[in-house]
């Protein structure tokens, strides 16, 4: 098995880390030195994020659905504000997203995504 350091090269980091603008809109730097942010951005974003077969909204669907079902509220966070400031989800279809979800994840976990759609919806309608 070969060293993760041996796989990296200057154009997969570059492309991993233009995917990684591209899913969260916004400016991410090559920051971090060790092996975790080097895997994030070479492997999940160079290699995964980048396969055709789904676009990145259905990919962002699929975690949002992962994301809440398993109750990770900081990481719905994450994932609903890049998908407003990206265009993949409107507030309606948002609001679509919690509905449905409310009933696989359950009404608890339905009530805080609720929250945290509605509280986004406030935050980009002031700005």
């Amino acid at each position: 098995m070969s060293d993760h350091a041996d796989e990296i090269t200057p154009e997969r980091r570059a492309r991993g880390l233009e995917i990684m603008r591209n899913v969260y809109g916004g400016d991410h730097d090559d920051e971090g030195p060790g092996d975790f942010f080097g895997m994030t951005v070479e492997h999940l974003f160079a290699e995964v994020w980048s396969r055709e077969g789904i676009s990145n909204r259905d990919r962002r669907l699929l975690l949002l659905g992962l994301l809440v079902g398993q109750g990770m509220d900081d990481p719905v966070e994450v994932q609903l504000d890049a998908a407003i400031r990206t265009g993949d989800l409107t507030p309606g279809e948002l609001r679509e997203i919690v509905v449905f979800l409310t009933h696989y994840a359950g009404w608890p976990r339905g009530s805080r995504l609720n929250t945290q759609v509605e509280e986004l919806i406030a935050r980009v309608m002031r700005s």
